[in-house]
């Protein structure tokens, strides 16, 4: 297991969730990763993109207009059934 970084700072919506999704593909099961945004939506849409592919959200914050998320990604098979 470790620790990885994105930062998605200075994109829009949906661009941070592509970039989460585009990372967590090279990901293994264990692995969190630390995320970086400017687009407050974001505290939105990662957690529901999380929630509906099986990752964890350990941590959410934001501060001075930058949103950070930190996550575990899940096991590829333990996405909830029915989105």
């Amino acid at each position: 297991m470790s620790h990885h970084y994105l930062d998605a700072r200075r994109l829009l919506c949906p661009l941070p969730v592509i970039r989460v999704q585009d990372r967590v593909a090279d990901l293994s099961p264990g692995d969190t990763l630390e995320v970086h945004c400017t687009d407050p939506g974001a505290l939105n849409d990662v957690p529901t993109w999380c929630r509906i592919n099986g990752h964890a959200v350990l941590d959410m914050g934001s501060e001075r207009h930058e949103v950070r998320i930190l996550l575990r990604v899940g096991e590829p098979d333990k996405a909830p059934a029915g989105g």
